[in-house]
């Protein structure tokens, strides 16, 4: 039986959850564009179902959540790295350079943050990096979609400045049809020249656009 002669310690105080930010990259492997990355702060109020990496989402389903997470989430920032500080810095520091640009780019100052992978950003608050955290927290889930639609949507848009080497398909993969265009057409600017098979290319023969 409870002893009513003695005080609640607990009464009337909250328990605060932390503002956490999700981190995810999008874009390492391609030959050609930028790297993105996104962050996002969940509105812990707001649900959104549905969450989950975004390769295992087709495009439509992913730019149907793209859209409720920027409209319910309480923060959401994208940042990149361009081919040319791809290849001045290297594809690994690249994408830790685009997360430190999403983070910053938030309205709202994270306490903690939570990055998919090994690799962890220099940030001024704490930083967690999670193997696979795409697919177990939902704050990296939103922004691997979030960072996946905006680069297939830069690549689109590269897809129309450079036409013939089908941008807008495989989004700068190393894929057969990509890598027959490269050879046939050349390397253009918003080609990677520090990845082995565009400088092989570029080697061989200058591109079109030099």
């Amino acid at each position: 039986m409870k002893d009513e002669t003695l005080p609640d310690l607990f009464a009337g105080m909250t328990v605060e959850v932390p503002r956490v930010a999700g981190v995810d990259e999008v874009g390492r492997g391609p030959l050609a564009g930028p790297v993105y990355a996104a962050a996002v702060i969940l509105d812990p109020n707001a649900r959104i179902d549905g969450l989950k990496d975004s390769k295992l989402l087709r495009a439509r389903e992913r730019e149907r959540l793209c859209a409720l997470i920027e409209a319910r989430a309480s923060a959401v920032a994208l940042g990149f790295a361009c081919v040319e500080e791809i290849d001045r810095l290297n594809i690994l520091r690249a994408s830790l350079l685009a997360m430190q640009r999403a983070v910053a780019g938030l309205a709202l100052v994270p306490q903690v943050v939570y990055v998919d992978g090994r690799e962890r950003p220099s940030l001024e608050m704490p930083t967690v990096a999670v193997i696979g955290g795409d697919a177990i927290i939902a704050a990296i889930s939103a922004a691997s979609i979030v960072a996946k639609v905006h680069r297939d949507r830069e690549m689109d848009r590269l897809s129309e400045l450079y036409p013939g080497y089908g941008f807008d398909i495989h989004k700068g993969y190393a894929t057969r049809t990509h890598l027959e265009a490269l050879e046939l057409l050349g390397p253009t600017p918003q080609h990677r020249q520090s990845f082995a098979p565009v400088r092989r290319r570029t080697e061989d023969a200058p591109g079109m656009f030099d």
